[in-house]
């Protein structure tokens, strides 16, 4: 019973509903998505070559936030071309294998990035409070255990939530109310028990978010501790400077979770989803390298010469 049940869901095909149903709207939405999946991916490239080029930014920080722009890609990658295809294609259907891929992704990219925010702050930690040891602390090895770590953790929770779908029958209806496939959709689709999978989402969510959170807010409070005890402003604005960048990019990230976890349900729950779900799988993917590239003085002097050598290379 249970391998025929299992074969009945791979055989499973799903209706990605999408942003919306009417066919005006369909080619305006293709276009502003087409535009903001390229920017995605020509500002985190860019930054990734940047940060690559040039030596002044071979270091922790700007290590890690190569990971980041790499899941960065990822994640918006996960949804944003499936959804152009079915939009060009007049077809929404996803098989269960490609819904299964896109929750097992998108779980995996998301959670990296939190655990990733959260080694970043430390990184400034150690760059504010404890400057002279901080290329001990932040060397090499343990950078790239850091960021290693960040990319297992992320990759076994994401396997366990998506794996526990395999465990699910379907109901006759196989629409789903979303531009691509994430566990809570799902789940309402499902005729099974999905206690068990809410258990496990809940206590990767509590892992992820305690994991990310505290390590972050514990080292802002002690670099604000240290910053205080700096007599000169000008020497508080150079060390609020160098975490200024991440801070935006937290701020956008943890204000959008708290939404999702802080508001309570309502009949409109499906379409507000969607909504935040534009916003942490699209929008923040741009938003991460615009806010360091625009921020930093080194990686926008870095990123004019490039372009500049790339633009006389082309009038040549």
């Amino acid at each position: 019973m249970e391998i025929n049940n299992q074969s009945a869901v791979y055989k499973t095909k799903f209706s990605l509903l999408g942003l919306s149903s009417t066919p005006r709207h369909q080619m305006l939405i293709f276009w502003i998505f087409a535009l903001m999946y390229a920017t995605a991916l020509s500002s985190n490239y860019l930054l990734i070559l940047a940060i690559s080029i040039c030596s002044k930014l071979h270091t922790p920080m700007y290590f890690l936030l190569i990971n980041l722009s790499i899941a960065n890609v990822c994640t918006i990658s996960v949804s944003v071309p499936k959804m152009l295809q079915n939009i060009l294609s007049q077809k929404k259907t996803i098989s269960f294998s490609g819904c299964l891929t896109q929750v097992f992704l998108s779980l995996w990219t998301l959670g990296t990035e939190i655990l990733l925010l959260s080694i970043m702050a430390f990184d400034r930690y150690a760059a504010i409070c404890q400057p002279l040891h901080y290329m001990i602390i932040m060397k090499k090895e343990v950078c790239i255990g850091l960021a290693t770590g960040a990319w297992v953790v992320g990759m076994a929770s994401s396997a366990v939530n998506a794996g526990l779908l395999l465990r699910l029958s379907f109901c006759d209806s196989k629409d789903i109310n979303h531009f691509f496939c994430e566990l809570h959709p799902l789940w309402k689709l499902s005729c099974s028990d999905i206690s068990l999978n809410e258990i496990m989402s809940l206590a990767a969510d509590v892992t992820f978010t305690m994991s990310g959170c505290i390590p972050t807010l514990t080292s802002y409070l002690l670099i604000l501790r240290t910053v205080m005890k700096i007599q000169s402003v000008k020497g508080k604005k150079k060390a609020f400077s160098t975490c200024s960048s991440h801070l935006l990019v937290i701020g956008v990230y943890y204000s959008t979770l708290m939404y999702i976890y802080g508001k309570p349900s309502s009949p409109n729950d499906e379409e507000e989803y969607k909504n935040i779900a534009i916003i942490y799988s699209v929008v923040i993917p741009i938003l991460n390298p615009l806010i360091y590239s625009l921020r930093n003085k080194e990686v926008k002097e870095t990123l004019t010469k490039l372009l500049w050598r790339k633009k006389t290379f082309q009038q040549k």
